[in-house]
């Protein structure tokens, strides 16, 4: 009997550029890619932050070529996502990209009847505005490479239901769950996957101010039914498999990593 082979999640060939990773969940990407064998390419607006995390990842992980010499597998870009002009600069000075983690993002929280424009704005040109454009020229550089490739990009479980003071985070972050699907249909073709991670609260610098508050913490704990708050160490297993072969036939998909919050 011939047995079925198990799909690799290595990555070893393959480079990945990942935004808003100078902390938080962009870097605990950019630290599963690179461990998985990816080369990484690190992009943000903080070059100071960039430079101390692509120091830390190459300590741990670079390689040495036959002659003993140390190979990074690590390097940075300064990115800001709200200006398409850095967008387009970044994805054309990249030689080659297989895997995006189009992750940056903010959040400005207040009662929707509150909402100043600026708010809006603000929010939406990075996390839904930037986003798009950050897939679509990646996308576009896939195709040309002709060799496929997968995108993920960091939705949210608030891309899913509503939530307290999130009114401009949950239209951000619904309609990215809305372009992912359409460029999964259009690109497909292509053997190029586009998919979303959609987390529940994780321990970040973005929601340090939301833990902090005592009602808000309670009020989230009542919904995650695994009765714990995310960690950054939660992102990285799901990032690996969406990047990598194992999730090979997965595309146009959201992929929860909620603790069972939006299950009811």
């Amino acid at each position: 009997m011939k047995l079925p082979q198990t799909p690799s999640f290595r990555l070893d060939g393959r480079t990945a550029l990942i935004t808003g990773a100078s902390r938080g969940i962009g870097l605990a990407a950019a630290v599963a890619l690179a461990e998985a064998g990816a080369r990484v390419i690190l992009a943000a607006r903080s070059t100071d932050d960039l430079a101390a995390a692509v120091d830390a990842i190459n300590l741990r992980l670079s390689e040495t070529d036959t002659s003993g010499k140390h190979l990074p597998v690590a390097s940075s870009v300064a990115l800001d996502m709200s200006k398409p002009e850095s967008i387009d600069a970044v994805v054309n000075d990249v030689p080659e990209i297989d895997i995006l983690v189009n992750n940056a993002g903010i959040a400005r929280h207040g009662p929707m009847l509150e909402t100043e424009l600026e708010d809006f704005d603000a929010v939406m040109d990075v996390n839904l505005r930037g986003a798009y454009r950050m897939a679509q020229l990646v996308t576009r550089k896939m195709i040309e490479q002709g060799r496929g490739g997968s995108i993920i990009t960091t939705s949210s479980q608030m891309g899913h239901i509503g939530g307290v003071d999130r009114s401009v985070y949950c239209a951000s972050k619904f309609a990215v769950e809305g372009w992912t699907r359409a460029l999964a249909i259009e690109v497909g073709k292509h053997g190029i996957r586009v998919n979303t991670i959609c987390p529940t609260f994780i321990r970040t610098p973005l929601t340090e101010s939301t833990l902090t508050n005592p009602e808000r913490v309670e009020w989230i704990m009542s919904k995650i039914k695994l009765d714990r708050l995310g960690e950054l160490e939660d992102i990285m297993g799901p990032v690996v498999f969406l990047a990598s072969d194992a999730s090979g036939l997965i595309t146009g998909s959201s992929l929860m990593i909620d603790g069972g919050w939006t299950a009811g």
